[in-house]
């Protein structure tokens, strides 16, 4: 009996130190896996280089919230793989020397909301696998989730995690398939329109912590991307037409 405890608590430690490495690193590969064919792609959707196209947002009764550009960023996502960047419309020309800072002054405690949010949604071409964004929290028990549309404009928030933690962390969220039904969940693909498809990524909501939603708080992003299923993408016919006139 001792040995088989012994077995069954080797097994839950392994276990264990798997789901800690797995965690905030989805696969893009398992991830709504429906077609014979895929051809995953990393493309840049925003490197955060433009103060003007975000803007912070709180309840006038909350606080006051303001936005700018800072030099700098993460120091570890030069070892990061390059992303394409044609789908998004980024000039690849574009420095990317920037990340953009939000700073929150509370006026008391509470379940306090803020956003931070593009001026114009951004859309992904293809059908996103997951998304990720260099965040650096300070530290505080806030849930940071991310806000998208899909093909219809049903609007999503997706958890990408809490912001206890020290600097830079890349955080990541799975873009979650659509239901087996076709109508209901995120669609990102309908049949009738094969050549308008994806998501769009309208901002970023930061859940505060009640117990700590009080005096000024900063966060900061840069290097939004997403990994994309781009098969449909370039396997289009070069001569067929473009609805939508």
């Amino acid at each position: 009996m001792k040995k088989i405890f012994t077995i069954i608590l080797a097994l839950s430690v392994l276990y264990a130190a798997f789901a800690q490495e797995t965690v905030g690193s989805p696969d893009p590969n398992a991830i709504g896996v429906d077609t014979a064919q895929q051809k995953l792609q990393t493309v840049t959707v925003d490197k955060f280089e433009s103060a003007g196209f975000w803007n912070v947002q709180i309840s006038r009764d909350e606080g006051i919230a303001s936005g700018r550009l800072f030099a700098g960023g993460p120091a570890a996502k030069t070892d990061e793989p390059k992303s394409e960047e044609r789908y998004t419309g980024i000039d690849p020309k574009l420095a990317d020397i920037y990340s953009y800072g939000a700073k929150v002054e509370f006026f008391r405690r509470g379940y306090n909301t803020v956003y931070v949010m593009a001026q114009k949604p951004i859309p992904i071409e293809g059908i996103a696998k997951t998304v990720s964004v260099w965040v650096a929290g300070r530290n505080y028990n806030h849930v940071l989730k991310l806000i998208v549309s899909d093909f219809f404009n049903n609007q999503f928030e997706l958890t990408l995690g809490k912001l206890n933690f020290q600097g830079w962390k890349k955080m990541s969220v799975a873009i979650p398939p659509q239901n087996p039904d076709g109508k209901t969940g995120i669609i990102q693909r309908n049949f009738h329109y094969n050549n308008q498809m994806g998501l769009k990524v309208h901002g970023f909501k930061i859940e505060c912590d009640p117990m700590e939603a009080f005096g000024t708080y900063y966060i900061y992003f840069d290097d939004l991307r997403a990994v994309t299923d781009l098969f449909a993408e370039d396997s289009r016919d070069v001569d067929d037409m473009v609805d939508g006139w």
